[in-house]
Parts: C-alpha cells; sequence; structure tokens
C-alpha cells in the first residue's frame, strides 16, 4: 500500500534522474537551436529566440530577435561577432545584412510593414543602425548590452519590412564571419540555419441546420485553404502548401495548426475527444491535443504533427506522395469519454517548498489493465493558465516501488518530453489492476531550461479492468517540515549521511505527528 512515507521515499528517488541539462539544439516555442559545429576546440552554435515567442500576424508592432553564439560545451558566449544573417519565407529573401556585436549576443528590433508594391520585397526592407568602425558594413548600435530586462533602452539595430506580415515559417540563416575579434575572419564562415514560426488567423463559418458556427484556424506554417464541413461525421478539413519530399521533410522540426470551434456546437463540446488525419493518414494521439482550458466558451484543437509523424506519413503513402504539393488536414469529433483523474502540485528538489506547477494527469475511463492507457498529462501555472514549451520526465511505479515505465524524450541532446502547449500525451502499459504511482519531474522551460516552474511530484491512480478511479495523496499546504529534515533527506539521498540518520529523522516527523504511516 502507497503511504506519506513511500511518497517521500519516491520524491527522493526521483533525483536518481539526472539534473545536469545537457547543452541542446531543436526547436521550442518561438526560436530554434542548430545543431553544433566544431572550431576552435569548441562545440559553436546559434540560437534564435523570438519575443514574444507567440507572435501572431496583425497582433504586434515590433517583436526582438535574438541571435547567441556560444560554446555548448561551456554555454559560453563568444564575443566581438561579425553576422551575416538572411531572413526567407517560402524561399523568398525578406531582409540580409551584416551585423556587429560585442558580446555574442545579438538583438535585433524587428518592425513589421505591409504593402510593397516592389517586385522582390527585399527592396521594401529598411535597417536601423550605423556601421561598426572595426567591422566594415557591419550595423551596430552604441549603448547598454541588451538582456532579457532592458530590450527598449539597450543598443539594438533594427530591421523594417515585409516580415511577419504573413503568418508560416521563416528560415534564419546566419553566417558567422569573425569571433573574438572584428578583424579576426574566419578561414571558412560557419553557416547554421534556424526556423522560427509566425502564426496567421483566418476566419471561417459553417451552417447547420441550426446555426452559423465560426471556426478561427490559426495556423503556423502556411496560410491554409479549402475549409471544409462535412455533416456526416462533423468534421472539419482544409489543407495548405507543404513540401513532402524527404529531404524537405527531414528539416520540419513540427507543423502546428490550431482549430477553434465554440463549446457550443454539440461535436465539439467540452469532453468530446477527437481523431485527426493527414492526407488520410490517421496520425498519433499524441499529434493531435485538445485544449478546453484556455477559454471558457471555445474548444482549441493543435495538431503537432512532427519530423518523425511527417515521415510516417511518407512512409505510409511511399513515393508517390513526395510530389505532393499540399497537406490535407482532417478533424474528427468522437462521442464524450468519461475521464479519471488526478491532480498534484510539484515542489521544488532543494528546499522541498511548492513551486507554481500543478499538474493534472487524465485518462479515458474505459481502458483497463492489459491496455496501452494514453495518460493525459497537463501542465499549470499559478494562474491555472497553461504552461508552455514545458520539458518533463514521467515514471510509472507499482505498489512494490518497481519501475515499469521512464520516458524522458528520445534525443539524448535534447533533455525531456516536450509539452508545447502545455499538454502531451504519453501511452503507457499497465501490466495488471490496481495501484499506481506517477512520478512527474520538470526540468524547465524553453530552450534554456528556465527553471522557475522546474519540479517534481507524484500522484496515485487505481486502474481497474476498464473503470479506473483514482486516490490523490492528501497534502496540507500548512504542513510545515524543519529544514534540518529537509537537508536529511537530500545528503541521505546523495549517500552523505547513513540510513539510521536518516531513519531518525522520518521518526521525527512521525512523533510530531507531522507523518502518519497507515497500512
Amino acid at each position: 500500500m502507497y503511504t506519506k512515507l513511500s511518497l517521500l521515499f519516491t520524491i527522493i528517488g526521483v533525483f536518481s534522474i539526472s539534473l545536469i541539462l545537457p547543452d541542446a539544439f531543436g526547436h521550442g516555442l518561438g526560436g530554434d537551436q542548430a545543431e553544433p559545429i566544431s572550431f576552435d576546440g569548441m562545440e559553436v552554435t546559434v540560437r534564435t529566440q523570438l519575443t514574444p515567442s507567440d507572435i501572431t500576424v496583425g497582433e504586434i508592432d515590433s517583436a526582438n530577435m535574438q541571435i547567441r553564439f556560444f560554446d555548448t560545451l561551456t554555454d559560453k558566449n563568444l564575443d566581438k561577432v561579425t553576422y551575416r544573417i538572411d531572413l526567407y519565407q517560402n524561399g523568398e529573401l525578406l531582409a540580409g545584412n551584416f551585423w556587429y556585436d560585442d558580446d555574442g549576443r545579438l538583438d535585433v528590433k524587428l518592425k513589421p510593414k505591409a504593402g510593397c508594391d516592389e517586385i522582390r520585397l527585399i527592396d521594401c526592407t529598411t535597417y536601423g543602425g550605423s556601421e561598426h568602425v572595426s567591422a566594415p558594413g557591419a550595423l551596430y548600435v552604441q549603448g547598454a548590452a541588451c538582456t532579457d530586462d532592458n530590450l527598449e533602452i539597450c543598443g539594438r539595430t533594427s530591421i523594417t519590412g515585409p516580415i511577419f506580415v504573413q503568418g508560416g515559417l521563416y528560415k534564419i540563416k546566419i553566417e558567422i564571419v569573425a569571433a573574438t575579434s572584428p578583424r579576426t575572419l574566419l578561414v571558412q564562415n560557419l553557416i547554421y540555419e534556424t526556423f522560427v514560426s509566425v502564426a496567421q488567423e483566418q476566419n471561417f463559418f459553417f451552417k447547420t441546420a441550426n446555426a452559423e458556427v465560426p471556426v478561427i484556424v490559426k495556423t503556423y506554417y502556411d496560410e491554409v485553404d479549402n475549409f471544409k464541413f462535412d455533416q456526416s461525421d462533423n468534421s472539419i478539413s482544409f489543407d495548405m502548401p507543404f513540401d513532402w519530399s524527404p529531404d524537405y521533410v527531414n528539416l520540419v522540426q513540427v507543423v502546428h495548426e490550431e482549430i477553434r470551434v465554440p463549446k457550443s456546437f454539440a461535436p465539439y463540446a467540452e469532453g468530446k475527444q477527437f481523431k485527426g488525419y493527414v492526407n488520410g493518414v490517421e496520425i498519433d494521439q499524441r499529434a493531435l491535443l485538445n485544449d478546453p482550458y484556455t477559454y471558457e466558451d471555445t474548444n482549441i484543437v493543435h495538431f503537432l504533427i512532427t519530423k518523425n509523424e511527417l515521415q510516417k506519413i511518407n512512409d505510409s503513402l511511399g513515393p508517390d506522395n513526395y510530389d505532393n504539393k499540399k497537406m490535407d488536414l482532417k478533424l474528427v469529433p468522437l462521442s464524450e469519454v468519461s475521464k479519471s483523474s488526478t491532480e498534484f502540485y510539484l515542489v521544488d528538489i532543494t528546499n522541498f517548498e511548492q513551486i507554481p506547477t500543478t499538474v493534472n494527469i487524465s485518462w479515458d475511463g474505459n481502458y483497463g489493465s492489459g491496455d496501452e492507457v494514453p495518460f493525459e498529462i497537463t501542465f499549470f501555472d499559478e494562474n491555472r493558465d497553461l504552461i508552455k514549451d514545458i520539458r518533463y520526465a514521467i515514471i510509472l511505479k507499482d505498489e512494490n516501488n518497481q519501475e515499469l515505465a521512464k520516458f524522458s524524450g528520445n534525443d539524448s541532446q535534447n533533455l525531456g518530453i516536450v509539452a508545447v502547449e502545455g499538454i502531451d500525451i504519453q501511452k503507457i502499459y499497465i501490466p495488471s489492476q490496481g495501484r499506481y504511482q506517477i512520478d512527474i519531474l520538470v526540468y524547465g522551460t524553453g530552450l534554456d531550461y528556465n527553471p522557475k516552474y522546474a519540479g517534481i511530484g507524484s500522484g496515485i491512480i487505481e486502474i481497474g479492468s476498464g473503470s479506473p478511479g483514482i486516490i490523490t495523496p492528501p497534502v496540507s499546504e500548512k504542513t510545515q517540515i524543519p529544514s534540518w529534515i529537509k537537508n536529511n533527506a537530500g545528503w541521505w539521498a546523495d549517500g552523505s549521511i547513513d540510513d539510521d540518520s536518516f531513519v531518525q529523522g522520518i521518526q521525527f516527523l512521525i512523533k510530531e505527528g507531522i507523518m502518519s504511516v497507515t497500512s
């Protein structure tokens, strides 16, 4: 049987998961990091990050583009860098110039401006800044070094033009021309490509016998077309341009499309589940996420189709699909399901104090023993808003504290499963009826693993033969654990104190009524 004592041991046991975060390359919300290149005994790369991270066309006057050039082995920037940066969309060059930066972090203010009448869009682009005295032709602004907190007053160059006036995927090609000195040119430029997505909302509607239903498609990839509603199965479908050639698919990190439908339309009401199809192929449950939390009156269904899923679709359809220049997406609502759930908060790994992260784990009551159960894991902040771009690991244990399954992502260079929208689905095989413990470890958020929401926590679930219930361990928010007990737990975990000393601390908790042990 699980007790508070066993939960404490479990939390300590989670420390066995490495918390040394490797330098990563990969896609994040509003950002991308290229694979490193060997250079002068270092492994150097660039990271591109937009602020705000989730940009929608027409909703901003300006955005910040940060490009960081650093050594992944030490996480330190290289200084005195000269960059060549070219920005493309759909193969067309929108901006291109040289920049100079003193500290390896380049910040550029991007100001979208629509209405370009030139044949080449780049001819409508202008740049703010002056030529650096030691880096001829490279733009530079004298002023305070930029940080996340002083972007409006630091020294920033600018680009004004037809950038982010249309939603979709933007390629940012970065060449490192010089480093460690503006006059020290590289024998061979280091060339990187990063990709960022900008959203565009398109409004549609369909008619039923009783109403006209508005639908918003928020596209992060390209403009959508051929929107349709099929009354026979209440499905929504549309298409958009896409290159299915294997070489291109291998470059795509994720295709993100978002469909918003009023909950008042019964087939899309809260509690409904969905199936998704791409080019007629059913996609994995993890690629289709339902968000009923962000808006009271609207369901948001996300297509998050990763590179692996795109490759599976290509494999399923064969070479005939390679020449296809469109992606057809279809969303089909299913019947309402009865869900069981458990919820718990996380604590930090140093002081075991509550942090502003709550985890909800839910699953379909029709699943039971012997099934691969799709567990939906949702992360909330202190305002009950979804925590986006979160990186986490999950462990399933049985009543004997034996680890049955562990998932921490499949990229050795990018630790953690990424829940881009704060919601994720993990399929876990449940061998038999009974109680199970689920441990969640959040590493952080974003490409830099911001630790604000990082922590650990555990919940108990009970799985039957298709009718699971829940048991949520009662934890009083007012319970105060003495600091020396917290220290003992950490010291015992790393072997600094022996078992007898640690047990004495547990006995103190029981004697003082802070912890009870039942069987």
